[in-house]
């Protein structure tokens, strides 16, 4: 069990070192107040005029300027090379949910890694943020309140099997996995609930659905 670093009774913005406009910075600490960078993300950070209040990483990419601008206290060299940045920021943090953004850019290979991260650490209650979308692990039951038309796209990352209300294509009786049934492109009519025997489904939606997505996941006054 890692220990913690972050404990925070109020949301997590975590901030990569992925191209992020000054706005998406901004929106996302207008929900998720507490702002950590995953090593390079601080450099993001201190460019958008923000100071992180926890840097975590093994720290290669942190511009000397943006470490001048960062209490020493505040910055936690992370040394294993078994995970990446932003694993070891995810299994350190300790918050009512967590906001990700900086981790969808050019790089697949680091795309793929930010999605297995999620998988594992699926009790931590993270939304990745890209440019499109809002992804997330559904947990085994989840409700969310969208408009009829809304894309609703499912990607397994392991083995799962679930049912669905309010898809137009329901989900009872699919074995989903990666190499084999997948459920990306379907839409919902409606409100949409989710039921899954693992956590291992990610649930991807149009970015204008971040509110419900963080309503469903985590709802208010759940900690």
């Amino acid at each position: 069990m890692f220990r913690g670093i972050v404990q925070s009774s109020r949301p997590v913005t975590l901030l990569g070192a992925g191209e992020v406009s000054h706005r998406c910075v901004a929106e996302a600490l207008s929900r998720a107040p507490f702002l950590v960078a995953a090593d390079g993300g601080a450099n993001v950070a201190i460019a958008a005029g923000h100071v992180p209040e926890a840097v975590i990483g093994d720290l290669d990419s942190v511009s000397p300027a943006a470490r001048a601008a960062i209490p020493a206290e505040r910055i936690w060299r992370i040394d294993e090379q078994e995970t990446t940045d932003f694993e070891k920021c995810l299994s350190r943090i300790e918050a009512p949910y967590i906001l990700g953004l900086g981790f969808t850019g050019a790089r697949l290979d680091h795309a793929l890694a930010v999605w297995s991260a999620l998988v594992r650490h699926p009790a931590r209650r993270c939304l990745i943020l890209g440019s499109e979308d809002v992804v997330f692990v559904a947990p085994r039951r989840i409700t969310l309140d969208l408009a009829a038309g809304t894309r609703v796209s499912l990607y397994p990352m392991g083995r799962v099997a679930g049912r669905s209300e309010g898809l137009f294509w329901p989900i009872e009786g699919e074995d989903f996995a990666p190499d084999g049934r997948i459920g990306t492109s379907n839409r919902a009519l409606g409100p949409v609930t989710l039921e899954f025997d693992a956590a291992k489904m990610l649930v991807m939606l149009p970015r204008a659905c971040l509110g419900a997505a963080i309503a469903a996941l985590a709802p208010a006054g759940r900690a």
